[in-house]
């Protein structure tokens, strides 16, 4: 069994695990994004059916919330094929298939991103059920 320092582990990351990491946040991403859209939908149907200033303000805050994160998700989405890019680069670069820990860093930072972004979008989703459930 091979004897790695922590140092060594720091310094180089297996470009597999990155892609496949990258790829699973991408395709979450795809599906909140699809998720978003639904539960607008159904938030039109309660504001249509729901006419009331109370519902009314609880509809334009979660449209409001709909729209933000959708634009989160965008951006991340984005921020992730731009490293998934320079990782590839990286890689070519160098044929043993990792990448330097500068690139680990940045992909641990997109990492926190995407789990906070999940969990956003897991709250936003529950709040917005518990508002149908009464509405609807």
């Amino acid at each position: 069994m091979a004897n790695y320092s922590t140092a060594d582990t720091l310094e180089k990351v297996s470009v597999s695990h990155m892609n496949n990491a990258h790829s699973d946040w991408l395709r979450a991403l795809h599906f909140y994004k699809d998720e978003l859209k639904v539960l607008s939908s159904r938030l039109t149907e309660i504001a249509t059916k729901n006419t009331g200033k109370e519902v009314m303000v609880e509809v334009e805050h979660f449209e409001n919330q709909f729209r933000i994160q959708l634009e989160n998700i965008h951006n991340l989405a984005h921020e992730i094929k731009a490293n998934v890019a320079l990782v590839a680069l990286e890689a070519k670069a160098n044929s043993a298939g990792y990448i330097d820990g500068v690139l680990f860093t940045r992909h641990n930072e997109l990492s926190t991103k995407f789990f906070y972004e999940e969990k956003i979008i897991n709250e936003l989703r529950h709040s917005f059920n518990q508002f149908a459930a009464e509405w609807m």
